[in-house]
């Protein structure tokens, strides 16, 4: 019976690990660019609006991920959507840190 729930439990994190390390690289680069957003606030680059859309922003990447992880597996569908979601949230983080508004 151990060797069965041992060999079971062994299929399933062979069939997770890959899903694992790809969600892994996302939340990595989801994790920088939510530093980036705290590093405007605490500069006074960001205003509170931008601030706002800008975690919006990535609240949204949150759902997508785990939406495509809710199967186990990450489609290369997937990956690209939530690639190009990430692309676009980078560029808005420099432009909203960059546009010479802020906070005085």
């Amino acid at each position: 019976m151990k060797k069965l729930a041992l060999a079971a439990l062994a299929l399933i994190l062979a069939g997770t690990a890959p899903t694992l390390a790809q969600t892994h690289r996302s939340e990595s680069r989801e994790h920088r660019q939510e530093h980036r957003i705290v590093r405007g606030v605490v500069t006074g680059k960001l205003t509170p609006h931008e601030t706002r859309k800008l975690v919006r922003q990535q609240h949204r990447i949150d759902r997508a991920q785990r939406r495509a992880a809710r199967d186990g597996y990450v489609s290369p569908h997937e990956r690209r959507r939530i690639e190009r979601m990430q692309n676009r949230a980078s560029r808005n983080i420099v432009r909203k840190t960059h546009n010479r508004r802020g906070t005085y």
